[in-house]
């Protein structure tokens, strides 16, 4: 089941990982950027499997909605993140995220 609580009237913007940061899969995004101001942003965020590198250079908090991904910190062990769960990634945040049933979250970011 897919929960998207975005109004009809926000566009959806597609994108995918860089080629250099992807490692596996072919990874999909679909992102709706419901506000943006000051440096703040907030959406709602979909990805389908695949595995890349990411690096943060803002905070993030993000709630998983639906699927199941895995973050791994550069040096850490794996995270799952599945329906329910929240964090929230810090800048210098480096390491890969791995999409294995495609996951929806909510986010909101400042840089």
């Amino acid at each position: 089941m897919h929960i998207l609580p975005v109004s009809p009237s926000v566009p959806a913007e597609h994108d995918s990982p860089a080629p250099d940061r992807l490692i596996s899969g072919d990874p999909q995004f679909t992102t709706w950027n419901l506000e943006s101001a000051d440096g703040l942003y907030c959406g709602i965020w979909r990805a389908t499997p695949g595995k890349w590198h990411v690096s943060y250079d803002e905070w993030e908090y993000c709630r998983i909605l639906s699927g199941v991904s895995i973050l791994t910190e550069t040096g850490q062990p794996p995270q799952t993140y599945t329906a329910g769960d929240s964090f929230i990634l810090r800048p210098g945040f480096t390491g890969t995220w791995e999409v294995l049933e495609t996951t929806t979250k909510d986010y909101v970011i400042r840089l």
